[in-house]
């Protein structure tokens, strides 16, 4: 998955990165990987929290708007980033606030997609909630919010974050 989504990235980065004066050129493979690191540890993030919603709304309307917290936080990492590579703070917003949104609608358009199989609802959620096996396994994300632990009545907890993250399949 995350090859993929670096392949996305560099596929949508020409202008932001690449053809960027201010990217040096030997820091473009640096940022595309930098980009891609900071959406994937931001769902990642986001998906522990418990901000589902906020995944779902991307993945559900197929395109990211920059006043969503998951846009906001992987365009924050991705700023900081490049900044690290030496890249003018300005110049790292800018190149975060236009490349970030791009590639988080994308993802969400390939993965409703069933013509692309290039990303599986199922494999991004295996790769960000981080089951063993790499693939998607409802216990695995259960586990992450109450700890494996079962209800008094023997059903398996759940609530809020279980029923936002149907949300992801609607």
């Amino acid at each position: 998955m995350l090859e993929n989504l670096v392949q996305l990235v560099r596929e949508n980065a020409q202008e932001a990165i690449v053809n960027n004066s201010a990217v040096p050129n030997e820091q473009n493979d640096n940022a595309i990987q930098a980009a891609s690191s900071s959406i994937f540890d931001t769902l990642k993030e986001q998906l522990a929290s418990g901000n589902v919603s906020q995944i779902a709304e991307i993945f559900n309307q197929g395109q990211a708007n920059e006043a969503n917290p998951v846009v906001q936080q992987a365009t924050s990492s991705l700023t900081d980033k490049l900044a690290a590579f030496g890249i003018n703070a300005e110049t790292a917003k800018s190149i975060g606030a236009s490349l970030i949104p791009v590639i988080l609608g994308k993802l969400a358009n390939k993965t409703n997609d069933p013509n692309d199989s290039s990303f599986n609802i199922q494999d991004v959620l295996g790769k960000i909630a981080g089951g063993a096996d790499g693939k998607f396994d409802l216990s695995d994300v259960i586990g992450m919010f109450n700890g494996g632990q079962n209800q008094a009545n023997g059903e398996q907890a759940g609530g809020g974050v279980l029923d936002k993250l149907k949300g992801l399949f609607n």
